[in-house]
Protein backbone atom coordinates (compact mmCIF):
# COMPACT_ATOMS: atom_id res chain seq x y z
CA UNK A 1 0.00 0.00 0.00
CA UNK A 2 0.83 3.67 -0.57
CA UNK A 3 0.10 7.06 0.70
CA UNK A 4 -0.08 10.27 -0.87
CA UNK A 5 -0.20 13.65 1.39
CA UNK A 6 -0.23 17.07 0.30
CA UNK A 7 -1.65 20.49 1.30
CA UNK A 8 -3.29 22.63 -1.11
CA UNK A 9 -1.70 25.72 -1.74
CA UNK A 10 -3.41 28.76 -3.22
CA UNK A 11 -2.16 27.86 -6.63
CA UNK A 12 -4.40 24.86 -6.36
CA UNK A 13 -7.46 26.00 -4.50
CA UNK A 14 -10.63 25.20 -7.62
CA UNK A 15 -8.91 22.10 -9.02
CA UNK A 16 -10.72 18.77 -9.16
CA UNK A 17 -9.34 16.61 -7.10
CA UNK A 18 -8.93 13.69 -9.57
CA UNK A 19 -6.91 16.22 -11.71
CA UNK A 20 -5.10 17.76 -8.79
CA UNK A 21 -4.12 13.91 -7.34
CA UNK A 22 -3.00 12.97 -11.20
CA UNK A 23 -0.82 15.54 -11.25
CA UNK A 24 0.98 15.44 -8.00
CA UNK A 25 0.79 11.22 -8.09
CA UNK A 26 1.61 10.60 -11.72
CA UNK A 27 -0.73 8.17 -11.64
CA UNK A 28 -3.42 8.23 -14.81
CA UNK A 29 -6.79 10.30 -14.27
CA UNK A 30 -8.54 7.33 -14.98
CA UNK A 31 -7.04 5.10 -12.09
CA UNK A 32 -7.18 7.76 -9.50
CA UNK A 33 -10.94 8.42 -10.54
CA UNK A 34 -11.19 4.64 -9.65
CA UNK A 35 -9.27 5.16 -6.19
CA UNK A 36 -11.81 8.04 -5.88
CA UNK A 37 -14.43 5.52 -6.23
CA UNK A 38 -13.76 3.34 -4.24
CA UNK A 39 -13.05 5.84 -1.21
CA UNK A 40 -9.19 6.06 -1.33
CA UNK A 41 -8.76 9.65 -1.71
CA UNK A 42 -9.95 11.79 1.73
CA UNK A 43 -10.04 15.56 2.18
CA UNK A 44 -9.81 16.00 5.91
CA UNK A 45 -10.21 12.78 6.83
CA UNK A 46 -13.89 12.31 4.52
CA UNK A 47 -13.95 10.87 1.47
CA UNK A 48 -14.94 12.97 -1.78
CA UNK A 49 -16.00 13.06 -5.44
CA UNK A 50 -13.94 13.28 -8.09
CA UNK A 51 -15.28 16.25 -9.26
CA UNK A 52 -14.59 17.89 -4.93
CA UNK A 53 -13.02 21.27 -5.80
CA UNK A 54 -9.94 22.06 -3.40
CA UNK A 55 -9.57 25.17 -1.30
CA UNK A 56 -6.04 26.09 0.19
CA UNK A 57 -5.33 24.80 3.10
CA UNK A 58 -6.94 21.25 2.74
CA UNK A 59 -4.91 18.36 3.75
CA UNK A 60 -5.60 15.64 0.84
CA UNK A 61 -4.71 11.95 1.31
CA UNK A 62 -4.17 9.01 -1.38
CA UNK A 63 -4.24 5.45 -0.30
CA UNK A 64 -3.05 3.42 -3.62
CA UNK A 65 -3.50 -0.59 -2.53
CA UNK A 66 -0.80 -3.28 -4.75
CA UNK A 67 -1.76 -4.34 -8.08
CA UNK A 68 -4.41 -6.69 -8.34
CA UNK A 69 -4.81 -9.64 -10.62
CA UNK A 70 -5.46 -8.28 -14.57
CA UNK A 71 -8.02 -11.18 -14.74
CA UNK A 72 -10.86 -12.42 -12.14
CA UNK A 73 -10.29 -15.28 -10.86
CA UNK A 74 -12.77 -18.06 -10.42
CA UNK A 75 -14.64 -17.70 -6.60
CA UNK A 76 -17.23 -20.75 -5.58
CA UNK A 77 -20.41 -18.68 -4.72
CA UNK A 78 -22.81 -20.50 -5.01
CA UNK A 79 -23.93 -19.92 -8.61
CA UNK A 80 -27.44 -21.48 -9.41
CA UNK A 81 -26.92 -23.01 -13.00
CA UNK A 82 -30.56 -23.44 -14.42
CA UNK A 83 -28.83 -24.71 -18.10
CA UNK A 84 -25.56 -24.98 -20.03
CA UNK A 85 -24.24 -26.92 -23.34
CA UNK A 86 -20.49 -26.36 -24.71
CA UNK A 87 -22.44 -22.43 -26.64
CA UNK A 88 -24.26 -20.77 -23.87
CA UNK A 89 -25.59 -21.03 -20.04
CA UNK A 90 -28.54 -19.45 -18.44
CA UNK A 91 -27.63 -18.83 -14.72
CA UNK A 92 -29.99 -16.73 -11.80
CA UNK A 93 -28.43 -14.17 -10.46
CA UNK A 94 -28.82 -13.45 -6.70
CA UNK A 95 -29.43 -10.03 -5.13
CA UNK A 96 -26.39 -8.17 -4.12
CA UNK A 97 -24.06 -10.05 -6.57
CA UNK A 98 -22.78 -7.23 -8.83
CA UNK A 99 -22.21 -8.74 -12.75
CA UNK A 100 -18.69 -8.24 -13.63
CA UNK A 101 -15.67 -6.55 -12.04
CA UNK A 102 -15.00 -2.70 -12.05
CA UNK A 103 -13.62 -0.37 -9.37
CA UNK A 104 -14.69 -1.55 -5.73
CA UNK A 105 -16.30 -4.96 -6.63
CA UNK A 106 -12.94 -7.02 -8.03
CA UNK A 107 -14.22 -10.06 -6.04
CA UNK A 108 -17.51 -11.70 -5.58
CA UNK A 109 -19.24 -10.67 -8.63
CA UNK A 110 -21.16 -13.25 -11.39
CA UNK A 111 -17.94 -13.86 -13.36
CA UNK A 112 -16.14 -14.92 -10.69
CA UNK A 113 -18.98 -17.02 -10.07
CA UNK A 114 -19.12 -18.24 -14.02
CA UNK A 115 -15.30 -18.92 -14.18
CA UNK A 116 -15.41 -21.19 -11.45
CA UNK A 117 -18.88 -22.95 -12.10
CA UNK A 118 -18.82 -23.06 -15.98
CA UNK A 119 -16.35 -24.81 -18.16
CA UNK A 120 -15.29 -21.69 -20.20
CA UNK A 121 -16.47 -18.66 -21.16
CA UNK A 122 -16.22 -16.19 -24.14
CA UNK A 123 -13.87 -13.72 -24.47
CA UNK A 124 -15.47 -11.01 -26.90
CA UNK A 125 -16.57 -9.18 -23.59
CA UNK A 126 -12.71 -8.67 -22.23
CA UNK A 127 -10.90 -9.55 -19.29
CA UNK A 128 -13.32 -8.57 -17.27
CA UNK A 129 -16.67 -9.16 -18.68
CA UNK A 130 -16.13 -12.77 -20.30
CA UNK A 131 -19.29 -13.93 -21.74
CA UNK A 132 -21.80 -11.37 -20.81
CA UNK A 133 -24.37 -10.77 -22.95
CA UNK A 134 -26.65 -8.47 -20.72
CA UNK A 135 -26.79 -7.25 -17.21
CA UNK A 136 -28.98 -6.73 -14.11
CA UNK A 137 -28.65 -4.17 -11.58
CA UNK A 138 -26.83 -5.41 -8.55
CA UNK A 139 -29.81 -5.76 -6.92
CA UNK A 140 -31.97 -7.01 -9.15
CA UNK A 141 -31.89 -10.83 -9.02
CA UNK A 142 -32.44 -13.57 -11.80
CA UNK A 143 -32.02 -14.99 -14.99
CA UNK A 144 -29.42 -13.77 -17.33
CA UNK A 145 -27.68 -15.82 -20.09
CA UNK A 146 -23.95 -16.13 -20.98
CA UNK A 147 -22.49 -17.29 -23.90
CA UNK A 148 -19.50 -19.89 -23.04
CA UNK A 149 -17.85 -19.59 -26.94
CA UNK A 150 -17.26 -16.86 -28.84
CA UNK A 151 -19.37 -17.68 -31.84
CA UNK A 152 -22.15 -17.92 -29.17
CA UNK A 153 -21.89 -14.69 -27.81
CA UNK A 154 -21.61 -12.77 -31.62
CA UNK A 155 -25.24 -14.59 -32.37
CA UNK A 156 -26.48 -13.49 -29.17
CA UNK A 157 -25.68 -10.10 -29.38
CA UNK A 158 -27.61 -10.17 -32.39
CA UNK A 159 -30.60 -11.48 -30.63
CA UNK A 160 -30.12 -9.17 -27.87
CA UNK A 161 -30.07 -5.99 -30.80
CA UNK A 162 -32.64 -7.87 -32.92
CA UNK A 163 -35.23 -7.87 -29.85
CA UNK A 164 -35.48 -11.81 -30.26
CA UNK A 165 -34.50 -13.01 -26.60
CA UNK A 166 -37.24 -12.01 -24.69
CA UNK A 167 -36.52 -10.68 -21.09
CA UNK A 168 -39.61 -10.56 -18.68
CA UNK A 169 -39.20 -9.11 -14.87
CA UNK A 170 -41.93 -9.23 -12.07
CA UNK A 171 -42.02 -6.06 -10.06
CA UNK A 172 -44.21 -4.76 -7.60
CA UNK A 173 -45.01 -0.98 -7.87
CA UNK A 174 -46.60 1.41 -5.88
CA UNK A 175 -50.34 2.17 -6.70
CA UNK A 176 -51.83 0.48 -9.42
CA UNK A 177 -51.88 1.32 -13.33
CA UNK A 178 -54.69 2.66 -14.38
CA UNK A 179 -54.60 -0.18 -18.14
CA UNK A 180 -54.11 -3.54 -17.45
CA UNK A 181 -51.56 -3.67 -20.50
CA UNK A 182 -49.32 -0.65 -21.42
CA UNK A 183 -46.59 0.65 -23.10
CA UNK A 184 -43.63 3.20 -21.98
CA UNK A 185 -42.17 3.92 -24.50
CA UNK A 186 -39.41 6.92 -23.59
CA UNK A 187 -35.93 8.09 -24.07
CA UNK A 188 -33.47 7.14 -21.45
CA UNK A 189 -30.12 8.78 -20.91
CA UNK A 190 -27.78 10.51 -17.72
CA UNK A 191 -30.24 12.79 -15.58
CA UNK A 192 -28.85 16.19 -16.22
CA UNK A 193 -29.77 17.51 -13.22
CA UNK A 194 -27.37 13.94 -11.45
CA UNK A 195 -25.13 12.53 -13.48
CA UNK A 196 -25.70 9.38 -10.94
CA UNK A 197 -28.93 8.65 -11.73
CA UNK A 198 -30.70 7.98 -15.14
CA UNK A 199 -33.71 9.50 -16.05
CA UNK A 200 -36.31 10.39 -19.26
CA UNK A 201 -34.60 12.80 -21.09
CA UNK A 202 -34.37 13.81 -24.95
CA UNK A 203 -30.84 15.04 -24.02
CA UNK A 204 -28.51 12.45 -24.99
CA UNK A 205 -31.42 9.64 -24.42
CA UNK A 206 -31.86 6.78 -25.82
CA UNK A 207 -35.30 5.60 -27.40
CA UNK A 208 -36.09 2.39 -24.64
CA UNK A 209 -39.42 0.48 -24.65
CA UNK A 210 -40.91 -1.05 -22.06
CA UNK A 211 -44.00 -3.35 -22.15
CA UNK A 212 -45.94 -4.30 -18.72
CA UNK A 213 -49.18 -6.24 -17.86
CA UNK A 214 -50.89 -5.96 -14.61
CA UNK A 215 -50.80 -9.31 -12.69
CA UNK A 216 -52.68 -8.25 -9.41
CA UNK A 217 -54.39 -5.60 -8.21
CA UNK A 218 -53.06 -5.23 -4.30
CA UNK A 219 -54.64 -2.07 -3.30
CA UNK A 220 -51.09 -0.12 -2.40
CA UNK A 221 -49.85 -2.02 -4.90
CA UNK A 222 -50.00 -4.21 -8.04
CA UNK A 223 -47.87 -6.87 -9.43
CA UNK A 224 -46.63 -6.70 -12.83
CA UNK A 225 -44.80 -8.17 -15.47
CA UNK A 226 -42.81 -6.31 -17.29
CA UNK A 227 -41.12 -6.82 -20.83
CA UNK A 228 -38.21 -5.70 -21.40
CA UNK A 229 -37.92 -4.39 -25.29
CA UNK A 230 -34.51 -2.62 -25.29
CA UNK A 231 -32.30 -2.29 -22.27
CA UNK A 232 -31.02 1.14 -21.28
CA UNK A 233 -29.37 1.34 -17.71
CA UNK A 234 -32.19 1.30 -14.87
CA UNK A 235 -34.89 1.28 -17.73
CA UNK A 236 -37.53 -0.49 -16.20
CA UNK A 237 -36.68 1.58 -12.92
CA UNK A 238 -36.74 4.38 -14.40
CA UNK A 239 -39.72 4.09 -16.51
CA UNK A 240 -41.89 2.63 -14.02
CA UNK A 241 -41.41 6.01 -12.28
CA UNK A 242 -42.02 8.17 -14.79
CA UNK A 243 -45.75 7.54 -15.42
CA UNK A 244 -46.27 7.54 -11.31
CA UNK A 245 -45.64 3.92 -10.50
CA UNK A 246 -42.08 3.23 -8.97
CA UNK A 247 -40.62 -0.08 -8.09
CA UNK A 248 -41.69 -0.71 -4.30
CA UNK A 249 -38.31 -0.28 -2.71
CA UNK A 250 -36.18 1.69 -5.20
CA UNK A 251 -34.36 4.11 -3.45
CA UNK A 252 -32.96 6.01 -6.79
CA UNK A 253 -35.98 6.31 -8.33
CA UNK A 254 -38.39 6.37 -6.07
CA UNK A 255 -39.31 5.64 -2.44
CA UNK A 256 -38.60 3.73 0.80
CA UNK A 257 -41.62 4.52 3.45
CA UNK A 258 -44.19 2.62 5.27
CA UNK A 259 -44.84 -0.24 2.61
CA UNK A 260 -41.28 -1.44 2.49
CA UNK A 261 -41.23 -1.30 6.58
CA UNK A 262 -43.88 -3.36 6.64
CA UNK A 263 -42.98 -5.74 3.64
CA UNK A 264 -39.24 -6.15 5.52
CA UNK A 265 -38.08 -4.45 1.82
CA UNK A 266 -34.38 -3.96 2.09
CA UNK A 267 -34.07 -3.86 -2.14
CA UNK A 268 -36.07 -2.78 -4.88
CA UNK A 269 -38.89 -6.11 -5.62
CA UNK A 270 -37.60 -6.30 -9.09
CA UNK A 271 -36.77 -10.13 -10.48
CA UNK A 272 -35.72 -11.10 -13.77
CA UNK A 273 -38.25 -14.36 -13.85
CA UNK A 274 -38.24 -15.53 -17.26
CA UNK A 275 -36.28 -15.99 -20.44
CA UNK A 276 -37.26 -17.06 -24.02
CA UNK A 277 -35.41 -17.24 -27.20
CA UNK A 278 -34.29 -19.85 -30.02
CA UNK A 279 -30.94 -21.30 -29.44
CA UNK A 280 -28.41 -19.80 -31.85
CA UNK A 281 -27.24 -23.18 -33.47
CA UNK A 282 -30.01 -25.56 -32.87
CA UNK A 283 -32.90 -23.21 -33.32
CA UNK A 284 -34.72 -24.85 -30.69
CA UNK A 285 -37.30 -22.96 -28.61
CA UNK A 286 -36.06 -22.50 -25.11
CA UNK A 287 -38.29 -20.84 -22.52
CA UNK A 288 -36.79 -20.50 -18.21
CA UNK A 289 -38.15 -19.41 -15.55
CA UNK A 290 -36.88 -18.18 -12.06
CA UNK A 291 -39.31 -18.13 -9.01
CA UNK A 292 -39.25 -15.08 -7.02
CA UNK A 293 -36.49 -15.74 -4.32
CA UNK A 294 -37.61 -15.88 -0.71
CA UNK A 295 -37.44 -11.85 0.74
CA UNK A 296 -39.42 -11.05 -2.45
CA UNK A 297 -41.65 -13.68 -2.12
CA UNK A 298 -42.45 -13.40 1.53
CA UNK A 299 -42.89 -8.96 1.19
CA UNK A 300 -45.56 -10.48 -1.41
CA UNK A 301 -47.23 -12.86 0.92
CA UNK A 302 -47.37 -9.94 3.78
CA UNK A 303 -49.26 -8.06 1.04
CA UNK A 304 -51.84 -10.57 -0.10
CA UNK A 305 -52.78 -11.51 3.55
Amino acid sequence: MRSFRYKVEAGDSGKRLDVFLAERTGITRSRVQELIASGKARVGGEARGKQYRLRAGDEVSLEVPPPEPAEPRPQDLGLRVLYQDRHLAVVSKPAGMVVHPAAGHREGTLVNAALFSLQGLSGIGGMQRPGIIHRLDRDTSGLLVVAKEDRAHLLLQEMVRERTLKRFYLALVHGVPASTLGTVEAPVGRDPRDRRRMAVTSRGGKPAVTHFRVLEDLGAASLLEVELVTGRTHQIRVHLSYIGHPVVGDATYGRRGRLERELGLTRQFLHAHRLRFSHPFTGQPMEFEDPLPEDLAKALDRLRS
